[in-house]
């Protein structure tokens, strides 16, 4: 990448007994594109005593992608989905007006050991989608489009990119890219990217004029154009981004709105207990405080 404009380092955050790495959002940075949160989730190895359990917590103005590497997650929500999401597939949710959802451990893995790795996305909704109907798309990992160009294998697990869309329904211009390569190789793209763009190196390394970035590092450059850089060998790195939104986006906890009044609204609604249930789920999660009517 000939003009990286900012290099973030990943950040560790805890989510109750499991601990993330955050990748988004930064102070220096608060969007990439329409992308506006992203949790590095593990690798974490779980004893036979451990889950992920992530009780019900509500969502409005954006949609999440949960992308798994190792490991299993059961998904519920209020429009009554139930789903395990395995590695390669995409759990796609929009919460538009508003949806509530958990994520598990599922019951057949909860007494064993078992590995948990992966991402975790936020996608900010144009301002003219905030309010629209919430819904969920699960995709499988064999609908992906994957192809194979000078020993580098590509993913286009999100948006359109590359000459290739993903089947999962996003809203606005963005693209989200898998890269592996086993050997060095230079890799030059910017001419089929627009916007801005964000590269996150999960393991592996990349050299760009001259240095080499590691891993939980993210790059990015505000003119995706130039998007050029070597990939080292045995190296695996997302590239996300798209065309930013002409407002700003705001977030509190897990609301996200281009209005603030929308967000207070949002809170009082949470606290009154107005958002839809999820079936099977009877545990509250309370505003997190302060919290000022």
């Amino acid at each position: 990448m000939s003009n990286i404009n900012l290099i973030i380092e990943e950040k560790a955050a805890n989510i109750g007994n499991f601990l993330v790495g955050r990748l988004l959002p930064f102070r220096e940075k608060r969007a990439v594109g329409p992308f506006v949160f992203i949790d590095h989730m593990g690798p974490a190895c779980l004893k036979e005593y451990e889950n992920l359990d992530v009780p019900p917590h509500p969502h409005i103005g954006l949609s999440t992608l949960t992308y798994l590497f190792e490991g299993s997650i059961l998904h519920r929500d209020s429009l009554g989905t139930e789903l395990e999401i395995k590695p390669g597939a995409v759990n796609w949710m929009t919460a538009g007006k508003g949806i509530v959802h958990s994520e598990r451990t599922p019951e057949y893995l909860r007494t064993s050991e078992k590995m948990l790795h992966g991402l975790q996305i936020w996608v900010a909704l144009p301002k003219e989608l905030e309010e629209m109907e919430p819904h969920f798309t699960h995709i499988e990992a064999n609908a992906i489009p994957q192809w194979e160009e000078d020993d580098v294998t590509y993913k286009v697990i999100a948006g359109t990119a590359l000459g290739k869309k993903s089947p999962v329904p996003v809203h606005s211009d963005l693209y989200f890219i898998e890269i592996k390569s086993s050997k060095d190789k230079t890799i030059s793209i910017g001419n089929q990217l627009y916007g801005e763009s964000g590269l996150y190196i999960l393991e592996g390394s990349i050299t760009s004029n001259n240095q080499v970035f590691g891993p939980k590092q993210i790059l990015i450059t505000n003119d995706s154009s130039l998007c050029e850089f070597e990939i080292n060998a045995n190296s695996t790195i997302y590239i996300f981004g798209g065309t930013p939104f002409p407002e700003e986006h705001f977030i509190y906890w897990n609301f996200v709105s281009s209005d603030k009044n929308r967000i207070e609204k949002a809170k009082q609604d949470w606290e009154a207990q107005l958002f839809p249930k999820v079936p099977n789920e009877t545990e509250f999660v309370p505003l997190p405080k302060p919290f000022k009517k």
